[in-house]
C-alpha cells in the first residue's frame, strides 16, 4: 500500500538531488488499425493515438505540479509497426512513420516508439519493410524511434539480421549527416527486448499487454550519488568503517524510496486518464548534468578512473542493489530497472573516454552487468558495416548467454575519426568518438550469416 505522506517526505528531502520522473509512456495497441489501404491505415492510427493520448501531457503536468516532481518526458509506445505493415511496401512505411510523427506533435509528446520489428528467429515481410525503411524514416521524422529485436535466449542470434543492420545503420547515419548521424541514435538493436520498457529509443508495446497502459520510468542517479556521499561522510565523522556491502544497502534503501515516489506519480496519471497502470522502471538513466551521473556514483564507490580494474564489479554492485530496492518497493517493477551507461549522455563516462581511461572493450565488459548495453556509443564514420554487425553480435551474445536484456545504440558519425568530440546537445549530450580496434577482422565471421543457436540453458521447460 502506497503511503502518500511518507513518499512526500522523501520527495521534499530529495528535491535538490535531480529526482525526476524521466518518462511517462502511454503504450497503445494499434493492431486493430490494420488496413490494406495505406491512407486508411494512417487515418485510423492517427485517430486512435489522438483519442487515447490527447490529454497525456496536460495530465502529466498537473500531477507533476501537485507533487513537485518533474516529469521530464511524455511519450507514446505502440505495438510493433511490422505487424500493421504486413502486406505493404516502402511508401506505406514512410507514410505511417510520418503519421506517427504528426500524432506525436499533435499530442505534444516528446517521442513515439514502436517503429519496431522482432526478427530474432527470422525476418517476416513486415519486418523487412520496417528494416529497409529505417534510413528514410529516421531521416524524415523528428520524434519517431525504432527498435529491432535480433536475438533472444530461446532463439539465439540472427546474424543475417545483424549483417543487414550493420549496413542499415551506416545508411541512417549518412542520411542524417547534417546532424552528425543522429538518426542512428533513434534506433536500438536488442537481445531479449522487454515488452513494457518506458525508455526511448527502445520502447514498444508487447503482445501480452493491455489495450492501453501507463508505464513510468523514474531516474535518480543524482539521488543515489548524494545518498552515498552523505553516508560516507557520516561514517568518517563517526569513525565507522564502511564496507561495499554497507554501500550496497544504502543504494537499495534509496532505490526503494525513489521507486515508491515514481509509482505514486504513475498510478495517479493512469487513474486520471482512466487507463491501467503497468510498471515502474527504476533505471538510473543519467543526463549530461553534473551531479546526475552513473560515472559519479562509480567514483563515489572508489573507482577513481572509470574503466580501471574494478569498474565492472562496481556496476554489478550498483545494478543489483537498484533492482533489489525497486523490487521490494513495488509489486509492479518492470522494464529494465537497473543502471544505464549511455556514454554521450553521462558527462563522467564521456570524460573517461576523452582521457583514454574507458575503451570500447572495457565498456562492453561493463555492459555484461548493467541494464542495457553499448548505449549512445559514437564510432568513426568509416567503420565498416561488418564491424558494426560484429560489435552488435558481441552484445547480443552477452544478453543471450546471461539471460538478460542487452542492446546497442551505435552511431557511426559521418566524416569523424576516433578522438573527435561530437555534441548532440540536450539530454543526448556529447562524447569523443571511441576507437574501434581490429577493424575489418570480423568480415568472414559476419558473412557466414545464419543463426547462432540458442544456448543449452534455453531448454528450461
Amino acid at each position: 500500500m502506497l503511503q502518500t505522506d511518507e513518499i512526500l517526505s522523501t520527495v521534499r528531502m530529495l528535491h535538490d538531488e535531480f529526482l525526476d520522473v524521466r518518462a511517462v509512456t502511454l503504450a497503445l495497441n494499434l493492431n486493430d488499425c490494420a488496413s490494406s489501404h495505406a491512407d486508411q491505415l494512417c487515418r485510423k492510427v492517427h485517430a486512435k493515438i489522438m483519442d487515447h493520448a490527447r490529454n497525456l501531457v496536460a495530465v502529466c503536468d498537473e500531477v507533476s505540479e501537485k507533487y513537485g516532481i518533474p516529469v521530464t518526458n511524455k511519450r507514446i509506445a505502440i505495438s510493433p509497426a511490422a505487424t500493421i505493415l504486413a502486406g505493404h511496401g516502402q511508401n506505406a512505411a514512410l507514410q505511417l512513420a510520418k503519421t506517427l510523427d504528426q500524432a506525436a506533435i499533435d499530442c505534444r509528446v516528446d517521442f513515439v516508439g514502436g517503429y519496431s520489428a522482432l526478427v530474432q528467429k527470422g525476418i517476416s515481410n513486415g519486418a523487412q519493410v520496417v528494416m529497409d525503411s529505417l534510413p528514410e524514416v529516421l531521416a524524415q521524422t523528428q520524434r519517431v524511434c525504432a527498435s529491432i529485436n535480433a536475438a533472444s535466449r530461446k532463439a539465439g542470434i540472427n546474424m543475417d539480421a545483424l549483417r543487414q543492420l550493420g549496413t542499415i545503420i551506416r545508411r541512417i547515419a549518412a542520411a542524417t549527416a547534417d546532424s552528425q548521424g543522429f538518426g542512428a541514435a533513434k534506433l536500438v538493436v536488442f537481445a531479449n527486448i522487454p515488452e513494457d520498457n518506458p525508455f526511448m529509443a527502445g520502447a514498444y508495446m508487447g503482445a501480452g499487454e493491455p489495450e492501453s497502459v501507463i508505464n513510468i520510468g523514474v531516474s535518480g542517479p543524482g539521488v543515489v550519488g548524494s545518498a552515498l556521499k552523505r553516508h560516507i561522510a557520516a561514517a568518517k565523522q563517526s569513525g565507522k568503517k564502511l564496507t561495499l556491502g554497507d554501500l550496497a544497502e544504502e543504494i537499495k534503501i534509496t532505490s526503494f524510496r525513489v521507486t515508491r515516489a515514481g509509482e505514486l506519480i504513475g498510478r495517479e496519471v493512469a487513474d486520471r486518464l482512466k487507463m491501467e497502470f503497468g510498471i515502474v522502471d527504476l533505471s538510473l538513466a543519467p543526463t549530461p548534468t553534473i551531479g546526475d551521473s552513473i560515472g559519479e556514483i562509480l567514483q563515489t564507490l572508489g573507482i577513481a578512473q572509470i574503466g580501471a580494474p574494478g569498474s565492472t564489479a562496481a556496476v554489478a554492485l550498483l545494478n543489483d542493489a537498484v533492482k533489489k530496492g525497486g523490487l521490494f518497493a513495488s509489486s509492479s517493477v518492470g522494464g529494465l530497472s537497473g543502471a544505464f551507461i549511455p556514454v554521450s549522455e553521462d558527462s563522467c563516462l564521456a570524460d573517461a573516454v576523452e582521457r583514454g581511461h574507458l575503451s570500447l572493450e572495457k565498456l562492453e565488459a561493463m555492459t555484461s552487468v548493467c541494464s542495457v548495453g553499448l548505449d549512445m556509443v559514437l564510432l568513426p564514420g568509416d567503420t565498416p558495416s561488418e564491424t558494426i554487425a560484429a560489435i552488435m553480435a558481441d552484445e547480443m551474445a552477452i544478453g543471450v548467454m546471461n539471460n538478460k536484456t542487452t542492446a546497442t545504440r551505435l552511431i557511426p558519425v559521418p566524416g569523424a575519426k576516433a578522438g573527435d568530440k561530437i555534441n548532440f546537445g540536450g539530454l543526448f549530450g556529447a562524447s569523443p568518438i571511441l576507437e574501434v580496434r581490429n577493424v575489418g577482422a570480423s568480415v568472414e565471421f559476419v558473412n557466414f550469416g545464419g543463426r547462432i543457436p540458442a544456448p543449452l540453458q534455453s531448454l528450461g521447460n
